[in-house]
């Protein structure tokens, strides 16, 4: 048997999702280039447009854009959907309201931190975020549909009615 007849044989209905450390990394690496990305577009508009409204450009595309790359690639979930897209924006700007109130409430305790408590608390705010919006994404948004994810695992019956010897029959067929 050649690699051909062997791939044709593989079950290819369904995506295979991947394991939690992979889409982690993809996640991370992901969101990441999209984030370096978006700082280099946010220096390019910043000089055209107010810095306002460049970094609500930059915010909203970097947000599509990454939103459509975590489905694609880091949950391979297939192209994201209009609900996909609305869900991965609540919970990035639940991400930023939680970074937001973690750098309010160091300036409440502490009236000047230092930089590197600034850094630290941001950095530590926003590991928490993302964490916390990959297990949204992962188990919420992009998660495969239970009714799919049995299908895989179980014998799909299809019944038909027929008609024999003038009596009804259902008949079933694996």
């Amino acid at each position: 048997m050649n690699n051909r007849s062997r791939v044709a044989e593989q079950n290819t209905t369904q995506p295979s999702t991947p394991g939690t450390v992979a889409s982690f990394a993809r996640f991370v690496v992901f969101g990441g280039g999209t984030g370096l990305a978006s700082s280099a577009a946010l220096v390019a508009l910043s000089g055209h447009l107010s810095i306002a409204v460049a970094n609500a450009v930059v915010t909203v595309a970097g947000t599509i854009l990454a939103t459509e790359l975590h489905s694609r690639f880091a949950f391979r979930a297939g192209r994201a959907d209009l609900k996909a897209h609305f869900q991965a924006g609540g919970s990035a700007a639940v991400a930023y309201l939680f970074t937001t109130a973690a750098m309010l409430g160091l300036h409440a305790v502490q009236a000047a931190p230092s930089i590197l408590v600034e850094q630290g608390t941001y950095l530590a705010a926003s590991g928490v975020a993302g964490l916390a919006r990959f297990a949204f994404l992962r188990l919420a948004v992009f998660a495969a549909p239970k009714a799919k994810a049995k299908a895989g695992s179980t014998a799909t019956v299809t019944a038909t009615r027929t008609r024999a010897l003038g009596r009804d029959a259902l008949v079933a067929a694996a």
